[in-house]
């Protein structure tokens, strides 16, 4: 028999599915029955989007999640993160529905009302505490992505993960055409959602004291968020050596990449990083935060420069390092290529860890 398995989180659809998401969800389907409630403007048979908002789609997530327990009847619940998986307990419980709930841990749950979107969100933090807590504790697997994770669910459930493995991501962006030499400009690159945890302040503060230090040398932000301001004033104060734009497609990212000498990811945290993995690929090395799931990814002096976090000057030191010292860029560009397999997985290898995973649980 083949497993049902409804996925639940938060994460953003919009239907049909880009490429690299029909991919992946094709090759589930060959392994696993399943229905998801996510967020998104749309539905088909397989997919029950909720709305964008925060608060609606929490508000709307327990009636939709009892709606599936009823019509769908899976054997198995994976939610994207603890407090997901604590609504998926609760409205199980109600239901009396036999599902299993696996929890995964992308990241510190803690921050997501700390240190993303406006300091209202920061009201929510003892509830969303609550929910984080009990559905790690009383899930009846979880999942880990990296290490670092690792050692969150073992921090807070008292016992290791049931499975260890990354996300699927689509890479194909990422590895059709050969690495390209380091540009003649020395260029910075940052790519992220411009929100608190990513370190904007810090980033722009550092660039203020590099950008002298290296003439010619430019930094290009690709994101948006609630620190734009942070960004359009480094635009205006620093003409000609910061360049933002606010959206790329994959395909940008990997131009942008190949125009670049190195990343840069200064954050206050990370679950794994997968613009540290699509930088390895480009054959980029980062310069980064010692910080969560990056230690996973680089170490410091190989495929990367990792500084301390709050560090403006180390960081600022880090890129000036990286960018006036070509030869320096190239080795870790060199490592961080040869890197980049380690991480790489293919959809239907990310389905079959998963089908695993259901499988252990429901033996």
């Amino acid at each position: 028999m083949t497993p049902r398995v409804l996925f639940v989180g938060p994460t953003r659809y919009t239907l049909p599915l880009p490429a690299g998401l029909e991919r992946k969800f094709s090759a589930l389907e060959a392994v696993l029955d399943y229905r998801v409630i996510a967020r998104g403007p749309a539905r088909n048979g397989r997919f029950r989007l909720l709305p964008s908002d925060g608060k609606a789609f929490y508000a709307a997530l327990p009636g939709a999640i009892r709606a599936e327990l009823r019509d769908f009847r899976p054997d198995v619940v994976v939610a994207e993160d603890p407090r997901t998986a604590a609504l998926a307990l609760l409205v199980r419980s109600l239901a009396r529905s036999p599902a299993r709930v696996i929890a995964e841990v992308h990241g510190n749950w803690r921050h997501a009302t700390r240190l993303y979107g406006s300091p209202a969100r920061r009201l929510a933090s003892p509830l969303a505490d609550a929910l984080d807590r009990y559905g790690l504790r009383h899930a009846d697997a979880t999942r880990a992505l990296s290490a670092y994770t690792v050692g969150l669910v073992a921090a807070g459930r008292g016992s290791p993960p049931e499975a260890v493995f990354p996300t699927y991501s689509d890479l194909s962006a990422f590895t059709g055409r050969p690495v390209q030499p380091l540009p003649e400009r020395p260029t910075a690159l940052f790519v992220g959602v411009l929100e608190a945890y990513k370190n904007v302040d810090g980033l722009a503060a550092a660039w203020r004291i590099a950008a002298p230090r290296v003439p010619g040398a430019r930094l290009v932000v690709v994101g948006s968020g609630s620190r734009r301001a942070v960004v359009e004033r480094l635009v205006a104060d620093l003409p000609g050596r910061v360049e933002h734009v606010p959206e790329l497609s994959p395909d940008g990212v990997a131009q942008a990449l190949d125009e670049a000498t190195a990343l840069v990811l200064p954050s206050r945290f990370e679950g794994l990083g997968r613009v540290v993995i699509e930088a390895f690929a480009r054959g980029r090395g980062v310069v980064a935060t010692r910080a969560g799931g990056i230690l996973d990814l680089v170490e410091d002096g190989r495929e990367g420069l990792l500084v301390d976090l709050d560090d403006v000057e180390g960081l600022a030191g880090a890129l000036v390092r990286v960018l006036s010292d070509r030869a320096l860029a190239e080795k870790l560009g060199e490592a961080a290529q040869a890197r980049f397999p380690e991480w790489n997985q293919s959809a239907e290898q990310w389905a079959e860890r998963m089908r695993a995973l259901v499988d252990q649980l429901l033996d």
